[in-house]
């Protein structure tokens, strides 16, 4: 059961990482950012050299642990921003379907760049190979990643926490996700809220994309496809524009994930997420707002 536990925290943490990506830039551009997991591909593939081998050709991934970090969240902060500069800041006025196009567009571009570079064939990569070493916590045998997956989930949880309430910078995000035009009218200046909000979500996809890349040994350029569909399921299962309730989906669908991994027969979990997604379906027939309705969505008087 404690196994089961961790493995649900584990997974949740990716979940809830991503869709709080998704949910920021939702808050201060109602923009569902479906590039976002393009992002997550290129961050951990600027730490190889182009190449069409099987075996990926490691150059900026031998660094020490407390520079490689720093160099992916850099690369993806920094390709989320350029993203925002070249592309989103001049569809500001579109109306939402058009950003989500252009986001569709976005990810094409980012994912067909990396094609031309690597192709399509998945890639053997050794990322900080000390962390899979197992660990026994009260029973239970995990890899030493997978702990510290989790420690770091609520370590940055935490810090975006206070990063939101104590900062000027934090409630200046804040007001812009209630209400963006009065947060314009009260002094808050537009292009350093959002960029500021793209540089955090592209900071954790490179995260993801950090801790992904490490736990299977393996870089695809889709590999952030999958990531991106269920943190964007979270994000709307916790409520649109709501980061709590974006955090708090990521791990609800990681445990049901696990947990149906589990318990299913042998026969039916290859079906699997079909049983997730019905689940979700169930979730937003009772609930459409999301469980944690963001207050910019609420009606006022």
């Amino acid at each position: 059961m404690l196994q089961v536990v961790f493995d649900a925290l584990s997974l949740g943490s990716l979940y809830a990482l991503g869709a709080l990506g998704i949910a920021l830039i939702f808050g201060v551009m109602r923009l569902v950012n479906f590039a976002h997991g393009d992002v997550i591909a290129f961050s951990i593939f600027a730490l190889l050299w182009p190449s069409t081998d099987a075996m990926a050709i490691v150059f900026a991934g031998q660094l020490p642990w407390y520079l490689l970090v720093p160099f992916v969240l850099l690369v993806g902060a920094g390709l989320s921003v350029l993203c925002e500069i070249v592309v989103f800041r001049r569809f500001r006025h579109a109306s939402p379907a058009t950003m989500m196009i252009a986001s569709f567009a976005l990810g094409f571009v980012i994912r067909y760049f990396l094609l031309m570079l690597f192709t399509s064939r998945p890639k053997s990569i050794s990322l900080l190979p000390g962390l899979s070493q197992p660990v026994e916590i009260l029973g239970a045998r995990l890899p030493l990643l997978q702990l510290i997956t989790i420690v770091a989930t609520v370590v940055i949880l935490i810090a975006l926490t206070l990063f939101l309430r104590r900062t000027r910078f934090g409630l200046e995000m804040r007001a812009a996700a209630e209400n963006f035009s009065m947060a314009r009218m009260l002094g808050v200046r537009a292009n350093r809220v959002i960029m500021g909000a793209f540089a955090l979500s592209g900071a954790l996809a490179a995260a993801i994309g950090l801790i992904f890349g490490s736990q299977t040994g393996t870089v695809d350029i889709q590999m952030g496809a999958s990531l991106m569909l269920m943190a964007f399921i979270a994000t709307v299962i916790g409520g649109l524009g709501s980061l709590a309730g974006a955090v708090l989906a990521g791990f609800l669908l990681g445990a049901a994930s696990v947990v149906m991994q589990v318990a299913l027969p042998l026969d039916a979990r290859a079906f699997r997420d079909a049983f997730v997604y019905a689940a979700v379906i169930l979730v937003l027939l009772f609930r459409p707002q999301g469980l944690i309705a963001a207050r910019g969505t609420k009606e006022r008087v």
